[in-house]
């Protein structure tokens, strides 16, 4: 089984930063996408930010610019640099990861969902 363990949110004043880490475990032989996602209350799931094995990036509008999205293969780990924070991008944050192979000898893939960590930012 794979679990994400997901840490670096907190409470952070308008304009600040922090910076969230994924780390993904378990019998993983590769993963595909490595992606950011958030909710806020009353409001849909969002993708913030995916990158791809190779290094492929996407960000939603409202975050070019301001977050760095990076990852680590061979920690399988994944980090969201977020600067120049706004009340508006509280939310909880998720990590996911998709296309995970978890052997060579299966072609096979799997997603799996982190349990969410709360970024605040006040004004």
């Amino acid at each position: 089984q794979v679990q994400l363990v997901e840490s670096g949110g907190g409470l952070v004043q308008a304009g600040g930063s922090l910076r969230l880490s994924c780390a993904a475990s378990g019998s993983i032989f590769s993963i595909s996408v490595m992606a950011w996602y958030r909710q806020a209350p009353g409001k849909q799931r969002e993708l913030v930010a995916d990158i791809s094995r190779g290094g492929r990036i996407t960000y939603t509008e409202s975050v070019k610019g301001r977050f760095t999205i990076s990852r680590d293969n061979a920690k399988n780990t994944v980090y969201l640099q977020m600067n120049s924070l706004k009340p508006e991008d509280t939310s909880v944050y998720y990590c996911a990861v998709q296309g995970v192979r978890l052997s060579s000898t299966s072609a096979r893939t799997y997603s799996y969902w982190g349990q969410g960590t709360q970024v605040t930012v006040s004004s």
